[in-house]
């Protein structure tokens, strides 16, 4: 179990520091990261099953500005642990989930914090000439705290909670596992609600219930009703705009005929 602690929070590190100082690989997707856990505890169908249930929850999840959003990252890693660990399926560690993306959110707000404070002494380094000063707090020491904001929670709840969890679960009446599995069912259909928001128009709404209709009547997976709209998007875009660039240069295309 320590060696397992370990990778989960060396794996939460590297996630975290993905957008921060790696660039941004989407390391820290919800269903990228329940994948390298899964792959890391020996249960990968699993993980992908949990990631892909908790992808679509934080799939309307955006941070803008300072605001912190849950943290899915953290809520991702410890609760695919805890469900292959525990032998829980996906509705339990999407119930699991909840509490600990809050946690990460209130530890996100603490830290940026922290940072704000050493970002006021970066800029006094700055003037002063001390630029070395200030480009250890940008780089050695955010992304030291920002790790161990991550390290410490995921591997005492690792190494620490799994039986604790696996008691609390088993210990859940059928009643409130129902409700717990119905909700958990409703928060990805929340999760696409909230992404719809932002990108949803009067001319998209005709393709929204076009998907909806062929999903709930023609009896085709999600990977089907996908592959087909990949398909009228594409025959669209060229209808739409392979003719106008044609017709553009067929028209800018000089006569040869005018220099007779």
């Amino acid at each position: 179990m320590l060696f397992q602690s370990i990778a989960l929070g060396l794996i939460g590190i590297f996630c975290i520091l993905d957008s921060r100082l790696l660039g941004r690989l989407n390391f820290e997707r919800p269903l990228i990261v329940s994948t390298l856990v899964g792959l890391v505890l020996g249960d990968l169908e699993k993980g992908l099953m949990v990631g892909a249930s908790l992808e679509l929850m934080s799939l309307g999840l955006v941070n803008i500005g300072a605001a912190a959003p849950p943290d899915m990252n953290m809520a991702s890693i410890i609760a695919t642990a805890f469900a292959i660990l525990s032998g829980s399926n996906a509705e339990t560690a999407l119930t699991i989930a909840i509490p600990i993306s809050v946690l990460g959110q209130m530890l996100g707000i603490l830290m940026r914090t922290v940072l704000s404070n050493l970002t006021h002494r970066a800029d006094t380094l700055i003037a002063e000439g001390k630029f070395a000063g200030a480009r250890r707090i940008h780089i050695v020491y955010g992304s030291v705290l920002y790790s161990l904001m991550y390290f410490i929670p995921i591997f005492l709840a690792i190494y620490f909670g799994t039986d604790l969890v696996k008691s609390i679960v088993d210990s859940i009446p059928a009643w409130l596992t129902n409700g717990l599995t119905l909700a958990s069912k409703i928060l990805p259909a929340y999760g696409f609600a909230l992404l719809l928001q932002t990108m949803l128009t009067k001319k998209m709404i005709p393709f929204l219930l076009l998907g909806f209709l062929i999903t709930a009547y023609s009896g085709l997976s999600i990977t089907g009703v996908a592959a087909f709209a990949c398909i009228v998007a594409f025959v669209m875009a060229q209808v739409n705009f392979g003719g106008s660039n044609g017709g553009n240069a067929a028209q800018s295309e000089p006569d040869p005929l005018d220099d007779l």
